[in-house]
């Protein structure tokens, strides 16, 4: 038996997404966003699903809340839906938007609960995609006037920010691969969207600094780092290249080290930087969030547009197809305290997705529980090799709406009837428990 020790101020939370969980996307004066749209399209997503009523967060924030104290969580990650704030072109502040987020992050208080509060998790609003999206620079300055709102009125109620939640899947899944929304599939606007984002990023730390504000704030990735899939130098190049799309595209910048410009200039690539873009990008950030799921390995392969694609692997999947490897989160970590200079870093999403059945009011995910305890075990490894790792978030607190999967795969750690919307903890939330107390061993 193997027990894992973390250090009494190791954060441990769990985490969701407003569209994925809120429902209520009618309530309260809030717009529509591009997940609303895109979800409105016929085929965009399995089963014809939408967040309409998701989890039922919105009316459900004080029982989620007690349930995340009595799981023993320090922490609760949750995104703000920008669409429930700024409501038109004009700025338009609706103050029934931002009161709902006050009154979760005072319920979380009194219980004991940190408010770490993610500004945008991909819920643009419809308005600015109807002006060109992440694809127009001007979203960025809109992102920045959101952000200056939310920290006016919200900083005294959180108790950490994160700006972004993972620029590539906005950028590379919604203006590239057409997979998420908005559903493009035009590489020109995917890279005009990386440096919008990463640059509205940079806008809105600005704009903290300016306010006095002491919460730490930092942004999210979900890095990539596959490995080669033969030891042939064409393989390991093939490797490098995807590293520098998936990864040091959004993680370099940050530390004023600039974009992978060997391999844009390898395919030609332009990003539509301006004068003083860079500096701004990379303004101080007090921690970085990793989100991690799985690692791929990759050949090289001239006839794909990156020079690489993916190969099978040998590894467990999760019912989505994904691959198990634990000692991918340590390669990145890894990779990390080296980019980084070894500034704090959090694991801000992990878990999967398993084909969890209700029985008799409980859910027996022992398949999950598993994968957490492999990735905790690789947390634990990472901090013994002296990466600056603070703390991990499950991913996440409730089944909820899973974008293009709609509500076919289930990531909680605990079970939602989205019949009745009652709440079942999994073995895998009282595993949690049991690790967070300190009295777990496997």
């Amino acid at each position: 038996m193997q027990k894992l020790h973390f250090d009494d101020d190791f954060l441990w939370g769990c985490a969701t997404a407003s569209y994925q969980v809120e429902g209520a996307i009618d309530e309260d004066g809030r717009v529509p966003s591009i997940w609303d749209t895109f979800t409105a399209q016929q085929g965009t997503i399995m089963g014809g699903d939408d967040g309409r009523f998701a989890a039922d967060q919105y009316h459900r924030y004080k029982e989620d809340a007690a349930l995340i104290a009595e799981l023993g969580f320090d922490a609760y990650r949750f995104s703000i839906a920008w669409p429930r704030i700024i409501t038109d072109l004009e700025g338009t502040i609706n103050m029934a938007g931002i009161d709902y987020y006050i009154r979760l992050c005072k319920e979380l208080r009194s219980h004991g609960i940190q408010s770490v509060a993610t500004l945008y998790h991909w819920d643009l609003p419809q308005y600015l995609e109807d002006r060109g999206g992440w694809d127009n620079r001007e979203t960025a300055y809109a992102f920045e006037y959101y952000a200056k709102v939310i920290f006016e009125h919200l900083g005294a109620h959180v108790d950490m920010w994160i700006t972004l939640n993972e620029p590539f899947c906005a950028a590379y899944l919604g203006y590239r691969e057409g997979i998420h929304a908005p559903g493009y599939k035009d590489p020109k606007k995917a890279y005009n969207a990386v440096h919008h984002l990463n640059l509205a990023h940079g806008l809105a730390m600005k704009a903290y600094r300016r306010t006095g504000l002491t919460a730490p704030i930092g942004t999210v990735l979900n890095p990539s780092i596959p490995r080669p899939a033969t030891r042939r130098a064409e393989d390991q190049r093939a490797a490098d290249i995807a590293r520098a799309f998936d990864t040091d595209i959004f993680l370099t910048p940050l530390f004023g080290q600039g974009y992978p410009e060997q391999a844009l200039k390898t395919f030609n690539i332009t990003l539509p930087i301006k004068e003083g873009d860079m500096a701004i990008i990379a303004t101080p950030v007090d921690f970085i969030g990793i989100n991690y799921y799985q690692e791929y390995a990759v050949v090289y392969d001239e006839e794909t547009p990156l020079h690489h694609r993916p190969v099978p692997v040998w590894q467990r999947t999760t019912n989505q197809g994904w691959p198990i490897v634990p000692y991918g989160l340590n390669r990145i970590l890894s990779y990390f305290k080296e980019v980084t200079g070894n500034i704090p870093l959090y694991v801000t999403e992990n878990g999967c997705a398993g084909d969890d059945e209700l029985t008799e009011g409980r859910v027996h995910d022992h398949f999950r529980c598993e994968y957490i305890n492999e990735h905790l075990a690789a947390c634990k490894r990472a901090i013994d090799e002296g990466v600056n790792l603070k703390g991990y978030f499950a991913w996440s607190l409730l089944d909820n709406f899973e974008w293009s999967w709609g509500y076919s795969r289930r990531f909680g750690i605990v079970y939602v009837d989205y019949d009745t919307q009652k709440r079942y903890p999994k073995d895998s939330a009282y595993m949690l428990r049991d690790i967070i107390t300190g009295y777990c061993e496997f």
